[in-house]
């Protein structure tokens, strides 16, 4: 007699969320552009005070304090996104579109993986987003990011009512 059992279904690949990761990423940018600012406006306060220069003056473009800048931004970026990662799964931009980042087994990733996830991102987007459009070609469907920190973008099921 024929086993006649159900075989399990192979879940199809999930597919890349490139457009949703970039409506996140476009969300995202606002409170980062918030925390940028009011660094920007720590460093000029300390730079007209400290220096005593005209308040009309600014920092010089491509000096040491400038990068010093650059760099503050940078890791107030990353601590938004890796704090939110951490603590929820999700950044303010990921929510609309239930959205979640997991360890490859579907944990909670390490601290360790989220700052690599960042700082892979942060090259995919200054390569003009490649690591991003990478999602479409890859046989698992993951972006740069995701394959170098062992880390996975999910969306998570609806809520029943």
């Amino acid at each position: 007699m024929p086993d006649t059992a159900p075989e399990a279904a192979t879940p199809a690949p999930p597919r890349p969320l490139v457009g949703l990761r970039l409506l996140a990423l476009f969300y995202d940018f606002w409170p980062a552009l918030a925390l940028w600012m009011l660094a920007s406006l720590c460093f000029t306060l300390g730079y007209t005070i400290a220096g005593h220069h005209d308040p009309h003056d600014n920092i010089a473009p491509l000096s040491g304090l400038q990068w010093l800048l650059w760099l503050v931004c940078w890791l107030l970026g990353g601590l938004y996104a890796v704090l939110s990662w951490r603590r929820g799964g999700q950044t303010l931009g990921m929510r609309p579109w239930r959205l979640r980042v997991v360890a490859a087994d579907g944990g909670v990733p390490s601290w360790r993986a989220l700052w690599l996830r960042y700082l892979v991102g942060t090259v995919s987007l200054l390569a003009a987003g490649l690591g991003f459009w990478w999602a479409w070609l890859d046989r698992d469907r993951l972006a740069w990011h995701d394959r170098a920190s062992g880390t996975r973008m999910v969306r998570v099921a609806r809520k029943a009512p």
